[in-house]
């Protein structure tokens, strides 16, 4: 039995943005080029493996939930699930893997649900940030660099009106899919998924009341060109939310890792607070506050089942874990909020 999830969410996302066209033009813009990104996603010239991920979501076994919650730090489906479509949903799950951002739990607690516990405690970051947001409520929510949408959730979960998701990773894209499989309509079909790059959307469409970026400033070759792409996807007044690897210093310093960084090698600005908040305010930001700032821990960030690979405690000096193997200070990562 092949489930039509996929082409399902897609067509939800066309109608959302064909909506919000009729109040905000620019997203014309969006919907003249949604056919080729969506399209690109799932070619196998592209992305070797995009046909395997696309069978896994396919195949995933139609489940009725009781109850979907999203406001949950892990993010539960609540069925009854009989022991043929729990095998099959666990193997199919386990080949989406590495599983990166989360935790899910597809099943009761009662009858063995399949929890995914992935290498992140994403939870703990949201604990962290949504005290300090204005209201999301009724809010048209952009989250860059969402991975396999686990804080896109959240957002709906915290009553978003639209959210819209972007990340390239065809592996992310799937699992989001996979999720949303199970989650259905549950949340009125408010969370959707472009696989793009930020920098690939329509520039100063001007769509979005909340614009998160969390964990993607140090990645970016200009880190003022990223600034001044996600000022633009705000509404005058809106707010944005950067979260991003800091180091310490005063508002002059920067570390640029000449290789890598925590075994990373496409990490290129690494800023101090101060420096951060100046640069918020030179890209055209204002009220901007520094909210949070939290030493990265290996309870945080770890390997787990359905993450194999090495992660934090192995990118850290085995003898002295406050700096990483390159002997850069360890990860530290600061959250701002700031309005256009």
């Amino acid at each position: 039995m092949i489930n039509d999830t996929i082409i399902h969410a897609e067509r939800q996302l066309y109608l959302t943005l064909l909506a919000l066209a009729q109040t905000q033009p620019s997203a014309y813009d969006w919907l003249s080029q949604l056919p080729e990104w969506l399209n690109s996603i799932k070619d196998k010239a592209n992305y070797a493996h995009a046909p395997a991920y696309q069978a896994a979501v396919a195949r995933l076994p139609d489940i009725t939930a009781d109850t979907v919650e999203l406001n949950s730090d892990r993010l539960t489906i609540n069925a009854v699930l009989s022991d043929s479509e729990r095998k099959q949903t666990y193997a199919l799950l386990k080949q989406l893997m590495p599983w990166r951002k989360g935790p899910f739990q597809i099943g009761s607690d009662t009858h063995e649900p399949i929890i995914i516990d992935t290498e992140w405690r994403s939870d703990w970051k949201w604990q962290r940030v949504i005290p300090h947001l204005g209201t999301l409520k009724g809010r048209r929510v952009l989250d860059v660099g969402g991975g396999s949408g686990y804080h896109g959730w959240r957002m709906a979960g915290a009553g978003a009106d639209t959210v819209i998701i972007v990340d390239p990773s065809c592996l992310f894209y799937h699992q989001f899919m996979a999720i949303r499989h199970f989650i259905g309509a549950a949340d009125d079909y408010r969370t959707h998924y472009i696989p793009v790059p930020l920098e690939a959307l329509p520039e100063h469409s001007q769509l979005f009341d909340t614009v998160f970026s969390m964990g993607v400033l140090y990645h970016r070759q200009s880190p003022f060109e990223h600034l001044q792409q996600l000022k633009g996807q705000l509404v005058k007044g809106g707010e944005l939310v950067l979260e991003t690897l800091v180091v310490d210093g005063d508002a002059n310093t920067v570390l640029v890792p000449h290789d890598r960084y925590a075994q990373m090698n496409n990490v290129y600005f690494l800023p101090s607070v101060d420096a951060l908040i100046g640069w918020l305010e030179k890209a055209g930001f204002s009220d901007v506050r520094c909210v949070d700032v939290e030493v990265t821990s290996t309870n945080e960030q770890r390997k787990t089942d359905w993450m194999t690979y090495h992660s934090l405690q192995d990118f850290l000096d085995p003898t002295d874990t406050t700096k990483t193997l390159e002997g850069h200070p360890a990860p530290k990562r600061a959250t701002l909020i700031a309005k256009k």
